[in-house]
Parts: C-alpha cells; structure tokens; sequence
C-alpha cells in the first residue's frame, strides 16, 4: 500500500513538462547554464532532468552536490549519442505531456517555459515549438541553430526567420509574431511527449545535423504542424560542435539532407527532387574543387556513398496527396542569397502569408 500511495502521489505533483538537458562530460556547461535553466523556469509547471549521457566526469557528483533539491538525475550506462540518448530520456518520460529537448549550453529568459506551454494548450493540432532563439554572445542578434523558426526551399535547404545560411539578421522584433513552421529547432524544442514516441523519435542514424529537420518533417507526415512561439525567448551558445567548414560536418550535412528526403518525401516527388538535389551538390563539389578543398570536396563523395547504401533500409513515405507543400518556400534559396543577395528573411519573395 505504501508503494501504491507513492506512486499516486509522484503522479499527481507530476507537473506537465519534463525540461529535459542531455549532458555527455559537460560539467563546465552545467554550472554556467543549468542554474540559468533552474532560476528563469516555472517550478510549477515545469521539472528539470539532466540525463547523464555515461560522462566519465565529474558531471553526475556536481549535479548531485549542487542541484539535489531541484533538479532530476536520470543516468545512463554509457554515451548513446544525441539522438538515442534523447530517445531513452523520453521514454522513460512518457508520462509527462510536454517533453522539451534543450541543449545544455541554452539559457532561457523567465517565462519561456509557459510561454510555449500556453501556445500548445491553446492549439492542440500542434506538435512542437520553438522559442525565438538569440546569441548567448551578443543578445542582440539572432542565432545560427534555429533563430525565429525553422523553412526548407525546394530543394530542402534550410534556413530560418532571423537567419539565412550563414547571416543572422539582429533582432529587432521584427518576427515577433507566432509563425506556423516547417521545422523547430532542437536547441529547444517542446514536443507532445506522446507524438515523439509515436512518430518514432529522433532517427539515431543521422549521428548528427538535420535530426531535428527529419523528425519535424515526420511530425508533420503525421498531420500535425510546428510553430515559433517568440513570446518566448532563450540565449544559445551554440557552435559547440563542429566549424562550419569542418569535413565531418560537410559529410554530415550532405548525407543527412538526402536521406531526409528519401525518408520523407512522397514518392512521386522523391525521384526527380533528389535528382536536382545531386546535381546541386555537384556543383557545391566543383567549387571545393575550384578552392582546392579537397577535404570538403571529398566529404561530399563520401556522403553520396553512404546515402546510396544507408537509404535501403528505409521506404520513402507512400503518400501521393498528403504534404504536397512539403517545401514553405517554393522557390530556391540558393537564388535568393546567392544571385539576388537577399540576405533577410523578410526580403526574400514568394513566401506563403500564413508563415509570416
């Protein structure tokens, strides 16, 4: 009886978003953001779980020595990486309604929580946001992973409201306004705890680059939208990971992009999409060439190769009517920026009202 009444008490001080930070040997990161992350959130309504991703530092007796009255522990017997390790975390989260993946190196502004929290109560045909995402550097300027809310042109290049391949616009509150998306980014990222599971996660073969992207695009395939909720506002560090021109990123980057469109594209659009998609990356090739960047150069072959073995195993979705929009911006982003020099978000043409 004692265990039951436990159990019935745990449930119902449950509050109904589990804050969950992925931490792999991050003790530095902690004690700069975790007390950040506990002093801007509503103890109410939100619990605070650090899953420890097998760290062979200090991480775990840091948490417990300075956090054992506010935050959660939840450990793991060794690293599982970004996307498996989130996965577990979720699963064993699966009571909580709301579930947010905030990396480790964010620090949200008081009130994020319930900001985003409010936004899904109050529209129940969606499945994730975002908040506006600004540079923990220099507050000021949007930042780089995800800035006001997540698009993908034709050709499935991503950009975003505040930030478009490498320019991050400053934030004048100019997108302050909820916008309908096509992904959210996974810096901080509330999702229906229930769809996540559902739709299967983050996919733990991408590694790294462009999960968040699949598992919106799924999200998405299953009928529900994404949004960007500025009322809310965190400060990412970000650029943690690799350098933009980093070889491994490029390989990434590249192989993720087109399995992420195999996965997910109809199949009377996945032929012809992939087509354009190679022979765009092509050129992107020719130019590491013409630059004598034979790392990059060799990375884009690289991930060609593996997309060509790795995309067996999955089966693109076999819908012929569902998402024919699958694409916000139906024009080329690389046009855009590149031989139009529209560098803004809110200078580019052809966008859909609705996701202004």
């Amino acid at each position: 009886m004692e265990n039951t009444r436990n159990a019935t008490q745990i449930a119902q001080s449950r509050p109904p978003v589990a804050v969950i930070i992925l931490n792999w040997n991050g003790r530095a990161l902690l004690e700069e953001y975790l007390p950040q992350v506990v002093a801007a959130s509503d103890k109410t309504l939100s619990r605070i779980i650090v899953a420890d991703n097998g760290s062979t530092d200090d991480s775990v007796a840091y948490l417990r020595s300075a956090f054992a009255d506010t935050v959660e522990i939840m450990t793991f017997d060794k690293n599982y990486g970004f996307a498996e390790g989130y996965n577990k975390a979720l699963a064993i989260c699966a009571d909580y309604e709301y579930s947010v993946l905030l990396n480790s190196d964010v620090a949200p502004a008081p009130g994020w929580d319930k900001a985003l929290y409010d936004f899904m109560q109050q529209n129940r045909d969606y499945a994730a946001c975002q908040p506006k995402i600004l540079s923990y550097k220099d507050k000021t300027r949007f930042e780089y992973a995800g800035a006001c809310g997540g698009f993908l042109d034709r050709d499935a290049y991503p950009f975003c409201r505040g930030r478009i391949f490498d320019s991050c616009e400053t934030d004048a509150g100019q997108y302050d306004t909820p916008c309908r998306v096509h992904w959210a980014s996974g810096a901080c990222l509330m999702v229906r705890t229930s769809v996540y599971l559902v739709v299967g996660g983050l996919d733990k073969d991408f590694f790294a680059h462009m999960e968040e992207i699949d598992l919106c695009w799924r999200m998405r395939l299953a009928g529900y939208r994404l949004a960007c909720v500025p009322a809310a506002t965190v400060f990412h560090l970000g650029g943690g990971s690799l350098p933009v021109q980093n070889p491994f990123k490029t390989y990434l980057n590249f192989r993720n992009s087109l399995l992420m469109m195999h996965k997910n594209l109809p199949g009377s659009d996945r032929t012809w999409a992939l087509i354009r998609r190679r022979l765009l990356d092509t050129i992107a090739w020719a130019r590491f060439m013409l630059t004598f960047d034979f790392k990059n150069a060799g990375a884009i072959i690289r991930a060609h190769r593996d997309f060509s073995k790795m995309r067996k195993k999955y089966t693109a979705h076999p819908s012929r009517n569902l998402l024919k929009d699958y694409s916000a911006y139906r024009r080329s982003i690389l046009v855009q920026y590149f031989l139009y020099r529209r560098k803004a978000f809110s200078d580019l043409k052809g966008l859909p009202e609705d996701y202004l």
